[in-house]
Formats: structure tokens, sequence, C-alpha cells
């Protein structure tokens, strides 16, 4: 009988589990600290959506990345006069390098590279002829058999002959087959020999596009007229807006000295920042720009320093002798860098984070219960009231007596 008895309860108290109801009942405690406490978090919650979810990531917006293309134009002439290569006029075909830069599109990963070369040495060669390379660990040897005929050494100036000879009293080299006289890249001119390509100009035509939003714009803005882009220049603080950049101001905002980058070359970003808000009137979407070097100069670190490259000119003689000009140019490289994002108000970004916001409110509650039922002195008191049972005969009985 009790047996059958205590099946009979354990049964009603499973099924009294499984279709029972829990309802909120609401119970107001008059409690200076358990009230400080709650608003406390309630005002940190709304804070926290208010400033950096809604006004610093704008989280109710939907995004786009930009997409841009980015064309230049240089200006400026200079006149040298050099031992090497006399009263020289430069204009742009000759020290912009590649003359001409194709515009592209591109995402923002890829710089746009324009270099422009300030310093040079060069040396006339003549090719088909043999001539001792100057001595090395690589390129000393005793007798022919150190040096093998047709091979060609990564770091060395030409293939060689097989034939060892003398360089001085008391050294020989291999000889090479190769362009003579060899390259001797040990002495830089100073001061530069187009230093005063810090005057020189350069256009920057930057078109973007959000296609998510169907933007596009360019940096050359709605009021820029022909007679305004002819005469302004770039300048922070007058003329922002002006797409026209004078060499020597982008690099002393980088934090350098023209004269001195300009011996051995560097690299210069020019950083475009199209970060847009398109609830706001699109006159209000318009370019930033910063400048920076980019290339590494760490004293403590000065290996292969600045920026050079190679280029040859070829020409034939009358005795149909082919000879060439080969340059080693000293310069500084500009990458233009375009980055940004777009945002505009999207319903189901903003029902996503108005939620999430509902149920960081909803923590609040549980988070008081926990102080008032684990850390006051009355927690005894506050969980007699706070968990009832309500039974079949309509009276309230306490779950904790």
């Amino acid at each position: 009988m009790t047996e059958g008895m205590g099946c009979k309860n354990c049964c009603s108290i499973c099924l009294q589990c499984l279709f029972g109801y829990e309802t909120n009942v609401m119970l107001v405690i008059n409690n200076k600290g358990v009230g400080a406490l709650f608003r406390l978090i309630q005002f940190l919650i709304i804070a926290y959506v208010a400033v950096y979810v809604c006004w610093v990531q704008r989280a109710y917006q939907d995004t786009d990345s930009v997409i841009s293309s980015v064309s230049t134009k240089v200006k400026g002439n200079i006149l040298t006069n050099s031992s090497a290569a006399g009263v020289h006029v430069w204009d742009v075909p000759e020290y912009v390098i590649p003359p001409q830069v194709s515009t592209f599109e591109y995402d923002g990963t890829l710089p746009y590279v324009l270099s422009i070369f300030t310093q040079e040495n060069v040396a006339c060669w003549i090719t088909n002829d043999s001539f001792l390379q100057i001595p090395s660990e690589v390129t000393k040897c005793e007798s022919d058999s150190d040096c093998k005929e047709g091979y060609s050494e990564v770091h060395g100036n030409g293939v060689q002959t097989g034939r060892c000879v003398q360089y001085s009293d008391t050294i020989k080299t291999c000889e090479v087959q190769a362009w003579c006289p060899l390259e001797n890249d040990t002495v830089i001119p100073k001061p530069a020999l187009l230093g005063a390509a810090e005057d020189f100009t350069v256009l920057i035509k930057n078109n973007v596009q959000y296609p998510k939003f169907k933007f596009r714009k360019r940096n050359i803005l709605h009021h820029i007229n022909s007679t305004y882009l002819k005469n302004c220049t770039f300048d922070r603080k007058t003329d922002p807006h002006c797409p026209i950049f004078r060499l020597g101001d982008m690099v002393t905002e980088a934090g350098e000295d023209f004269s001195v980058m300009a011996l051995k070359g560097g690299i210069i970003g020019i950083f475009i920042d199209w970060n847009c808000d398109l609830d706001f009137p699109e006159r209000f979407c318009i370019p930033k720009y910063s400048f920076s070097r980019l290339d590494n100069k760490n004293p403590e670190n000065n290996v292969a320093p600045g920026y050079n490259f190679r280029f040859a000119k070829y020409y034939k003689t009358n005795e149909s002798t082919e000879t060439r000009t080969l340059i080693k140019a000293f310069g500084i490289r500009f990458d233009v860098i375009v980055f940004g994002m777009a945002g505009k108000f999207n319903i189901v970004p903003t029902i996503v984070n108005l939620g999430a916001t509902l149920s960081f409110l909803s923590l609040v509650t549980a988070v008081c219960d926990w102080v008032m039922l684990t850390c006051m002195k009355d927690r005894d008191l506050y969980a007699k009231h706070k968990f009832i049972h309500l039974n079949q005969n309509g009276d309230s009985v306490p779950l904790v007596s």
C-alpha cells in the first residue's frame, strides 16, 4: 500500500513538473543597494549601445568596401650640368619611370605606383668585349683552372671565358664576356642630380565606387573648376581638397627631408581615405589625404637602403656596333593607396542589434536577483517571497520555508 502511494506521488510530481507553467511575479524590494546596481547596469548597457554600437560602429548600417581607379600626371622641368651628361634638360618622359602607368581598378589591397628618379649613375657600354672583373672573393683566381668557361655567377658581371688574367701586379681575376666597362656604382653624386624635383607637382585623379549602394565619386570635387585646378596646390589648411600635390610637401608631411631622401631614394605612401556615411548627403563624402614613408629607415639595419633600379638605352654606331647607356636610377617611389568603407541604414542589422540590446537588458534582472539571493543579509526573506507555488486549491505556498 505504501509502495503504491509512493509511486502515485512520484508520478504526480513528474506530471506537475512536465505540465507546470512558470510566470514572473513582480516583487518590489525597497533596497537602495540592489536598486542602484540595477539602474547602473542598465545605464552602462544603454550607454554602450548608444555610443559604441550606434555611434562608433554604426551597427545599424549595411556596409560596402571601396573599389578604386587611379591615374597621375606629373609636371616639372629641370636644367642640369653634370660632368657625365653635360647640360641637359629633364622633362616628364625622362624622370617618370615608366613614362605612363596604366589606370586600373583595384579594391584597395594593391597600390598604384609612381616612380620619379632623382639620381643616376651613367656608363656607356660596348657589347661583345672581354673584360677583367673587379676583384672579389668570387672573381679572384690563381690559374685558368679556377675559371670555368661559360659559367655565369649570379652576382657577377658576365659569362666567364675560362681565362685567368692579371688584374694588377698581385691580383688575378677571371675574364668575362660582358658589357664593358663594368659598372661601378660605389660613387653616388652629392647633392642629388635632380634635387630640384621637390618643386614638381603631380595631379592624382582618383575615381571610387561602392557598388552595393550604386555610389560613384571622384576626388576632383564638384566645386573644382578648370581655373581653380590650374592654380591650386594641396595644402592641409588652405586647399585640403586640391588633387595637385607638390612632391616636396608630401615628403615633408611624411617626416622626411627631400634633399636627403633623393640621394639614395625611398618609398612614400599617399593614403586616400574614402570612409563615408551615406545616410548624409553626397557632398559630405570627401577624400582625406595622408602621407608616410613606407621603406625601412632603421639606422641599426641599413643594408640596401633606399630605392633604385636600372634601365638601358640602346644605340647603333656608324660601324653598326651596338652600344648602350646603362642608367642606375635612384628615386622616390610614390605608392597611392586608396581605402575606405561606406555605410547606409538598413533595417536588417538594425533589428539584429535591437534584439541584442534587449537580450542584454534582460540579463540585468538575472544579475540583480543573484546578488539579492546570494549576497544580501535578508536573502532568505527575499527567497521566500520570490519563489511561490500555486496549488489546485488556489493557495500560494512559498517553495522556501
